[in-house]
């Protein structure tokens, strides 16, 4: 299987410089009005116009202070688009105004996207979720683990222990794998580990690990260490990254290639992929230069470049209408149009807690997104577990996750509510944001 498996790689590997194209084909020119869903009045399906119309003032009022900016947001409530506002700008230095069809950096909201993938080959029967991923990428077979100790001095030091069990993809969606992200661990061994992989650099930007070669990016992060053993605790990293890997592996396809074949056509999802064609460079969104609230310089992902691997973790673009049907897709149990992309039982599977007793060091999925409790992790999806607990209004059961520069999604079934927004703030600020206007939109709700 090994061998297979290999072959299988390097036909992938081979497929690289003939398929660069593949990673924007999914881009074109122009939108509809989020790509077909029926509008209707928010009054009808349940919605406050008068407290959505404050949630847009809000929004233009972070814009006036210039603390955003700008801000493309859509709802969708009982199968309608309630609601669609776009305020501020696409690009401020240039005085260019948003408009609904801006192309984002999308970063970590890449990952449920590629983690739909991975359970499309899982329901194909080319996929299990208790494989070994060394079954797929064979580097990953024996892995060391970095356990800290620390003297009476104070002074940290690692010691490596072969990992008790294999990673397994299951570990891989549910962010089990002991993957760690360069920069937010506190692992040093890790760190160093990953800078000398090259998928990561000190002083560059961060999460983007886009320029090393797919083989490179296995062979650095297999012979990385982990931070932990592999299924004993949730940690956020690059795990996805490395399950977009076992994807190309197991379908024989350039990652971006899958998706555009098994997800954005069939959806609609015209202007997704992981790079930005020349003449559609006008339309990203561009975040402030100087980030408000550390008044350093902000960077982001140049997306205008074709990538040496489709980043699993935090690669690709998309518009706020885009992602929206991808949302609406999993609201509806993996069906939208006519397009069965997922059968609603993985569906309830992806959106269940995958963690049960499991540690959650050194932040649980809530804490880490948006500074509140309560919240539990699918597979690609953070999970909310109960009514309460969380310093933020939702339902038992919703579902979501965010990106790093500031762009944000929740599906909220027991309401049968979807909501994208669409924001270049790459700063501290977002898990605010992020509680703001979930705070608002429940707020809206009322019926």
């Amino acid at each position: 299987m090994q061998v297979q498996s290999r072959a299988l790689r390097g036909a992938v590997e081979r497929s690289f410089t003939m398929g660069l194209l593949a990673a924007c084909v999914a881009l074109a020119p122009a939108i509809a009005m989020a790509q077909g869903i029926p509008a209707a009045r928010p009054e009808t399906v349940g919605l406050s116009p008068a407290r959505l119309d404050h949630l847009k003032t809000w929004l233009q009022g972070e814009v006036d202070q210039g603390r955003i900016p700008g801000a493309v947001v859509m709802i969708v409530r009982d199968g309608k688009l309630a609601w669609s506002q776009t305020v501020g700008y696409l690009d401020k230095d240039a005085g260019k105004p948003l408009t609904k069809d801006a192309i984002f950096r999308i970063y970590s909201m890449t990952k449920p996207m590629v983690s739909v993938a991975a359970m499309m080959l899982v329901e194909d029967g080319r996929l299990q979720l208790t494989d070994p991923v060394s079954k797929y990428l064979p580097e990953f077979d024996k892995m060391n683990v970095a356990v800290a100790s620390t003297d009476a001095a104070g002074v940290v030091t690692y010691s490596m222990v072969p990992a008790a069990k294999p990673i397994t993809v299951h570990d891989l969606l549910r962010h089990t794998s002991g993957l760690g992200y360069a920069e937010i661990t506190r692992n040093a061994a890790l760190k160093k580990a990953y800078i000398d992989a090259g998928v990561y650099a000190d002083n560059g930007t961060d999460y983007d690990s886009r320029m090393v070669t797919p083989q490179r990016e296995v062979e650095g992060l297999a012979k990385a260490p982990l931070s932990t053993q592999p299924g004993s605790n949730w940690e956020y990293g690059m795990s996805v990254d490395v399950l977009g890997r076992v994807v190309e592996a197991a379908s024989g396809m350039r990652l971006s290639a899958f998706l555009d074949e098994r997800l954005f056509k069939p959806l609609k999802m015209v202007d997704t992929g992981f790079q930005v064609p020349e003449a559609q460079r006008a339309r990203i969104a561009q975040p402030l230069a100087i980030d408000p609230a550390t008044k350093a310089p902000n960077k982001v992902l140049d997306v205008t470049v074709a990538p040496l691997n489709d980043s699993g973790g935090a690669g690709a673009v998309s518009t706020a209408s885009d992602y929206l049907r991808f949302a609406d897709m999993m609201l509806r149990g993996g069906e939208l149009d006519g397009q069965r992309i997922l059968s609603p039982t993985t569906v309830r599977l992806m959106t269940s807690d995958s963690l049960g007793v499991r540690t959650t060091v050194p932040l649980t999925p809530g804490e880490l997104l948006m500074g509140v409790q309560g919240y539990t992790f699918g597979l690609g999806f953070m999970v909310r577990q109960g009514p309460g607990l969380a310093g933020v209004p939702g339902s038992e059961g919703e579902f979501m996750w965010a990106g790093a520069a500031g762009t944000f999604f929740w599906v909220d079934p027991k309401q049968n509510l979807a909501v994208v927004a669409m924001m270049q703030v790459p700063g501290p600020m977002r898990p605010g944001y992020r509680r703001a206007l979930k705070q608002m939109v429940y707020a809206a709700i009322v019926r």
